[in-house]
């Protein structure tokens, strides 16, 4: 391994508390008596970010999506200035930068959340690149992918991917690059699983099998 894609939010940010808190915050501003605790958001989450909210029971014949995700930026972004990064996430980049391996983080963040949210964490100095959105809907992250991969000359085989969602899974399928979930984020390990992928459940753990990772493999 030579590259290591990492996702932001619930792989290496701490966010999940706060997304449920904030979920159900949005239900009950818009008049929606539905609301989550951990297992039943973790049931829910996905990508798109249009069709969670459906999942989650909105409707939107009565708000539409774009008011409902800005309303929702609009409570997180401030809040998330609370949430610490994930437990050994610091020490787990810091191996992986003294094997030599380089590190990017791949989000469905916004480029400007994601700038300040690893500044403020202290953890710049262990990435090669930050790549986020450009806007609040959270689309597809592989074309920013895969014009890394491009400007860069990395071989995809040389790649992986860590990410806590069944789409970094997807992610990185579609980009050629070996994956890694992680299963202290958004989605459940059963989920996870079911990709076929190896699920760990620490982020030391991680760094050891991106250390170890065997020259062949299942992608």
């Amino acid at each position: 391994m030579q590259l290591v894609l990492w996702d932001w939010n619930g792989t290496l940010l701490d966010d999940v508390a706060l997304c449920v808190d904030a979920l159900n915050r949005l239900l009950a501003r818009h008049g929606y008596a539905r609301q989550y605790d951990l297992d039943s958001y973790r049931k829910i989450f996905g990508f798109p970010i249009r069709d969670y909210y459906i999942r989650a029971g909105f409707d939107f014949s009565r708000h539409s999506f774009d008011a409902l995700a800005k309303s929702y930026m609009e409570d997180y972004i401030p809040a998330s200035a609370a949430c610490p990064l994930m437990p050994g996430a610091k020490e787990a980049l810091a191996r992986l930068q003294a094997a030599g391996l380089r590190q990017v983080i791949l989000s469905a963040s916004p480029i400007t959340t994601l700038q300040r949210q690893a500044e403020e964490r202290g953890v710049l100095p262990f990435f090669d690149r930050l790549l986020g959105l450009g806007d609040i809907y959270a689309k597809s992250k592989v074309e920013l992918g895969l014009d890394y991969l491009r400007q860069s000359r990395f071989d995809p085989a040389t790649a992986v991917m860590v990410g806590d969602s069944v789409h970094d899974f997807e992610v990185s399928r579609a980009m050629g690059v070996q994956c890694l979930l992680y299963a202290g984020g958004h989605q459940r390990a059963e989920d996870l699983g079911a990709t076929g992928v190896p699920v760990v459940d620490s982020l030391q753990e991680a760094a050891d099998r991106i250390l170890n990772w065997p020259e062949t493999g299942s992608k």
